[in-house]
């Protein structure tokens, strides 16, 4: 086991100024959705709301603009020029370049889809933008393709791997990645220079020096959509001014709690992403009533 500083408890959540408004709280630009995956989009934008971001634009195909707009007025669209399957294409980098140009908070690859264009679209995304980032789901995949070494580009990076997504950003078994997940996670953060959510069952946060195990959650979780409920809140936790580690370990625990509030009330299996986004505001209340 590496040599590392163990973290007990979360961060406190960010300050939050009485006077504030919507510029106050962070600009969040969600890059994400396919067609067939309007709702990854949808949730990652809604977990960005419930964290508290001033403002969420989700930047998606064309094609599914009205779709993630029917989900939640609150969400601004931005639609991107796509193909004909609604995917991100060539032409879709320089408008979604304009779209995050502004972002104090940018997460990039929830529902993309895994054809060799979205996955240079990702590469190009992570070169150019030096603020910070969440990088998920179809945008890890689309790293992973090119095989180590990784370069996650020059901003602070979160990297927010399920354990299959960790098996194939470090070539190894997901047996071994679950039997050493502390471990695992440590060396790669080391390697990336990122900080890495290795979810699942005591997720794992850790940027390589520090190491913050995840004591929330539960197995109601374990549902389509909930990790971009996760990627969306974390982006809102960078855009209101956290460091990339102290968010991936408060945003960490804040979405655990919420499936512990759901869970409470709707079951595990009768829970799905939706409610975990909603019982947001559920963690929100407990975590702040501790704090006061």
């Amino acid at each position: 086991m590496p040599d590392v500083r163990r973290i007990d408890q979360p961060p406190e959540p960010p300050d939050r100024e009485s006077g504030g408004h919507k510029g106050t709280f962070g600009r969040v630009v969600v890059v994400a959705g396919s067609r067939g995956m309007s709702g990854a989009a949808a949730l990652c934008g809604l977990g960005a709301l419930r964290g508290g971001a001033g403002l969420v634009f989700v930047a998606i195909p064309d094609r599914i603009v009205e779709t993630v707009a029917s989900v939640e007025p609150a969400l601004l669209t931005v639609p991107i020029p796509d193909d004909a399957t609604g995917r991100f294409t060539a032409s879709s980098l320089r408008p979604a370049l304009d779209a995050i140009s502004k972002a104090d908070a940018v997460v990039l690859g929830p529902g993309i889809g895994q054809i060799d264009e979205s996955r240079q679209f990702v590469r190009s995304v992570l070169d150019a933008f030096e603020g910070p980032l969440v990088l998920d789901a179809d945008g890890l995949n689309a790293v992973a393709s090119s095989g180590p070494p990784f370069d996650f580009g020059p901003g602070p990076r979160i990297l927010t791997p399920h354990p299959g997504e960790f098996s194939r950003l470090t070539g190894r078994s997901i047996h071994d990645v679950q039997a050493s997940r502390e471990t695992s996670a440590i060396e790669f953060a080391k390697q990336t220079g990122a900080v890495v959510v290795l979810k699942g069952a005591g997720t794992v946060v850790t940027d390589g020096e520090q190491l913050f195990v995840n004591s929330t959650g539960n197995s109601g979780m374990g549902t389509g959509g909930t990790g971009d409920v996760l990627a969306g809140l974390l982006a809102a936790l960078l855009g209101q001014g956290m460091s990339h580690f102290d968010a991936a370990c408060f945003g960490a625990h804040l979405h655990g709690l919420a499936g512990d509030l759901s869970a409470a009330e709707l079951t595990e299996p009768g829970m799905i992403a939706t409610d975990l986004a909603w019982f947001l505001t559920r963690a929100w209340e407990v975590v702040l009533g501790e704090e006061g």
